[in-house]
């Protein structure tokens, strides 16, 4: 059975709701729909797909979806064994199912689509879903991992597999997976998990007005957002099933754009350092600044191509986190992201750079502080920066590559921190730079960055707060 629905769009139905459904029936016995989108594909004519099944109660919900691919594909297939990444696989509830179109461009006038529906109800198995698994490394330490990526079940190129090699080459330890507003990768990544490699659960809320990457949650998360108010009932969300919020890239060109929510984490740092980070640790800063208590966390939003990359600049784990774990699974990973027990540096063999205060690490909180102790590693010739509520408090060059330096900390107001910022290294940061971006198309509008007039951070600290 087939049947092919026709309809014209345009701004003012983007206006009324940038979600846009078109309900179709499906009959008790069916075990595969096969859905293909027709439209103009143009640079200003872009339209999400998606499907959500017959229990789907609307924003916000927690059951009916059924996968989401956004701009990446014009159809897939959803069968009782089988999905196209991106797609839930499972049993096909009879009833009214709606594709869900997502408008992030349209052109003036009227936009035609059309969207044909092939019903199918040959006998197929119902296979399970993927079960988590809790993997564990029964030994302390730092540990390294990258916690914004990207495959095929969204919109990169490269299959789950890949990607694990990829995080295998960098040397990690763990790894979150966080593809666009679905959690069908996890078909891979559950059963994959291991002590030599914890995957992280994420996905990524991808709205047009902002990203989030939501952590440590089993179920997938509605994104559908359409209100600034709508971004306290993802706290909700998230928060009622035990998971981390964070707010990803808040910097052009996709900026968070919603009312600010109760985030537990927010990524200061992503890709390239010359990628407008700066604009993301300074609204970072902000928010510390004003009392709240945000973990940053890095994350190289890498998406995956087809084939394994060599290690280079704009490749996964650019930058790197490092988490302090009493082992390594992913309760101890997601406990130090909220925590703030940690750092981020520029890549896996980044400097390292670890803060504490009259002993204490880094996320805790000291009433009256005395001393600040600080250790580096990697950075010889570059300087090292302390700031606290009102700015940069003080400053010092980095003598060796093996480094010890302490410094009052009586002073500090709200919170302490520490960068590293490139002095001797910023001479071949920068030649590295344009040679980057010489002659290659590349992402986050890169070749805008007037590189002069940017300080260059190598490893960022998350901070120690201060009083009651």
């Amino acid at each position: 059975m087939s049947q092919t629905i026709a309809a014209k769009v345009t701004r003012a139905d983007q206006a009324a709701n940038p979600y846009f459904y078109i309900p179709f029936e499906v009959p008790a016995g069916t075990t595969r729909i096969d859905v293909t989108l027709a439209y103009p594909k143009a640079e200003n004519c872009i339209i999400d797909l998606g499907v959500f099944d017959p229990r789907d109660t609307g924003y916000p919900t927690n059951v009916g979806f059924r996968g989401w691919s956004g701009g990446a594909r014009d159809s897939f297939f959803i069968a009782t064994d089988d999905a196209t990444p991106g797609y839930v696989h499972g049993d096909i509830h009879p009833g009214r199912w709606n594709i869900v179109l997502g408008f992030y461009k349209l052109p003036d006038g009227d936009t035609d689509i059309s969207v044909s529906i092939a019903i199918d109800a040959a006998p197929r198995s119902v296979a399970p879903q993927p079960v988590r698994t809790f993997p564990v490394r029964a030994q302390a330490g730092w540990y390294k991992g990258d916690l914004h990526c990207h495959t095929f079940h969204s919109d990169a190129k490269g299959a789950p597999e890949v990607l694990h090699a990829a995080a295998l080459q960098a040397g990690l330890d763990f790894l979150a997976v966080a593809d666009h507003n679905t959690t069908s990768q996890r078909r891979y990544f559950h059963p994959k998990s291991s002590a030599d490699l914890v995957f992280v659960r994420a996905m990524e809320v991808t709205t047009a007005e902002g990203h989030a990457n939501v952590f440590g949650v089993d179920e997938w998360i509605d994104f559908r957002m359409t209100r600034p108010s709508d971004a306290h009932t993802l706290t909700r969300l998230v928060h009622d099933k035990g998971g981390l919020l964070s707010i990803n890239h808040d910097k052009p060109p996709i900026a968070w754009d919603y009312e600010l929510p109760e985030a537990d984490c927010q990524e200061v740092w992503q890709s390239t350092w010359l990628a407008w980070n700066w604009i993301a640790l300074e609204r970072w800063q902000q928010r510390l600044a004003s009392g709240l208590r945000i973990s940053a966390i890095g994350g190289s939003d890498y998406h995956q191509p087809a084939r394994l990359m060599p290690e280079g600049p704009l490749v996964l784990a650019r930058p790197t986190t490092v988490l302090w774990l009493p082992e390594l699974s992913e309760d101890a990973v997601l406990a130090a992201m909220k925590t703030g027990h940690g750092y981020i540096t520029e890549s896996p063999n980044g400097p390292s750079l670890v803060v504490t205060v009259d002993g204490q690490p880094m996320g805790s909180r000291i009433v009256r502080p005395a001393m600040a102790q600080v250790t580096v590693s990697g950075a010889r010739g570059d300087q090292l920066s302390w700031i606290d509520a009102s700015g940069e408090i003080g400053s010092a060059p980095i003598e060796t590559d093996d480094w010890q330096f302490e410094f009052p900390a009586s002073t500090a107001q709200r919170f302490l921190r520490a960068e590293i910022v490139a002095d001797a290294s910023r001479e071949r940061l920068g030649t590295e730079f344009q040679a980057l971006i010489a002659g290659r198309e590349l992402p986050w509008q890169l070749r805008d960055v007037n590189l002069a007039d940017q300080t260059i951070r190598r490893a960022l600290s998350n901070p120690i707060y201060i009083g009651s």
